[in-house]
């Protein structure tokens, strides 16, 4: 191995339980300690592959989540994969001495958090809560810079940085305005900084209908425009459990990890599947099913809230330190609405451009398809020993990796397949 590089090789952490020879081995190395960080970095521990794992403990759900917030996800649903029992969301309310909730019980983002801090006490307590600064390509392998200095070489790297880096602003307005005047929801923990202020809502899924809810409940006056003609709820369970509902109903709308029906199910349990479609289905599934709507819980809370449904922001202007919008109905007139601020709740688009942590030469190494990555049925980008994981392989997989409940499928293949390559190259 050259020695001008630079980096030098770091062994597994201690205790990952890998073998004599497998110790030898540079680490994989998972950047990211959110629910997929996490869940992989437990699959990779029982498979006795030494590793590395870095990040503060579901980090960006405490930073770039308004307080608040409840999960669509439902409790059966949002549980951390491991390969052992006792680790799930049902475990730690029981350990923290709450009772058992069912379908019907919407999670409190900072429960969320609670949990997947206590899942990582127990079963990632490799993890060192400091971030990776840049990774390059380097003879095969990875050179790996820490905010504290510290350069290793790691022999495969699992990208689960989650979906902050990849906020979708529309140009044609965020570059329009000073950053003072406009943000993506991801940007905020408070909302109670705009009580008092106007503030208009782009969007029609739960990030936009949950921000008007909280806004206007901070003593804000929010304004949300919409597209579509119409906005969406969810329809609250008809039981606490799956396995309550009537036989009948269960064969005609059989349960899966995202609500009841045969397409739910088949996104749930057909990843590897999905990933053999044609590009552009592959697509709409992710975008589609599961579309922007809010949970049933939010409907009450939404009273109050203008909604202008089918318009669409033709421009926005700052004028003298105010948001001046021309919002256009769908006969093509036009509106003027002025707000003291413009939320952007308009998601996320995959880019692997924008993990600028990944060195220039590198990114522009990884095969991308509309700068998705593309990964192998074991989650590996078409740089060897490059892993994706989340929401940056939904457009391979599927939308079940925009949610808690892909940790498992993610998790198990990204460790086999790590496994396998390591072998591989013994």
């Amino acid at each position: 191995m050259p020695m001008n590089t630079g980096f030098s090789v770091r062994h597994g952490a201690a205790g990952s339980g890998g073998t004599r020879d497998s110790l030898r081995r540079p680490p994989t190395v998972v950047i990211g300690a959110g629910p997929y960080g996490l869940a992989t970095a437990a699959w990779l521990s029982a498979a006795g592959t030494p590793r590395r794992v870095f990040g503060e403990p579901m980090e960006s759900w405490h930073t770039n989540m308004p307080m608040g917030m409840y999960l669509k996800s439902v409790p059966a649903a949002s549980s951390i994969s491991a390969p052992e029992s006792g680790y799930r969301l049902e475990d730690f309310r029981a350990a923290r001495g709450l009772g058992r909730v069912g379908d019907r019980y919407p999670i409190p983002v900072e429960e969320m958090i609670a949990y997947g801090r206590w899942f990582q006490e127990r079963r990632v307590p490799e993890l060192e809560r400091q971030g990776v600064q840049g990774v390059e390509h380097v003879d095969g392998l990875f050179g790996v810079t820490l905010d504290s200095g510290e350069e290793f070489l790691a022999e495969n790297v699992v990208m689960a940085t989650g979906q902050v880096p990849f906020a979708h602003e529309p140009a044609d307005l965020s570059g329009r305005l000073p950053g003072e005047l406009v943000s993506h929801t991801s940007r905020h923990r408070d909302l109670s900084r705009f009580s008092g202020q106007r503030v208009a809502v782009l969007g029609a899924g739960q990030s936009a209908l949950e921000s008007a809810a909280l806004l206007h409940e901070a003593g804000a006056l929010p304004t949300v425009i919409v597209r579509a003609p119409s906005v969406a709820f969810g329809s609250p369970p008809d039981t606490d459990r799956p396995s309550d509902r009537p036989r009948p109903v269960r064969l005609l709308k059989p349960g899966s990890p995202l609500g009841p029906g045969w397409s739910l199910l088949a996104c749930c349990h057909g990843g590897g599947a999905i990933r053999r479609l044609p590009q552009g289905l592959r697509t709409r599934l992710v975008h589609d099913v599961l579309g922007p709507s809010g949970g049933w819980w939010l409907r009450p809370r939404m009273d109050d809230i203008p909604v202008l449904c089918g318009r669409r922001v033709r421009s926005a202007e700052d004028e003298d330190g105010v948001v001046r919008l021309d919002v256009v109905d769908a006969d093509g007139r036009t509106r003027l609405l002025r707000a003291d601020h413009l939320l952007l709740a308009t998601g996320y688009r995959v880019d692997v451009d924008r993990l600028r942590i990944l060195a220039p030469r590198l990114r522009r190494e990884i095969w991308t398809v509309h700068g998705a990555p593309r990964l192998s049925s074991g989650f590996e980008s078409t740089v060897p020993g490059l892993y994706f994981t989340g929401l940056a392989a939904a457009p391979t997989f599927g939308p079940v990796l925009r949610f808690v409940a892909g940790t498992g499928f993610a998790a198990r293949r990204v460790a086999r397949s790590v496994a396998a390559g390591a072998r591989t190259r013994r």
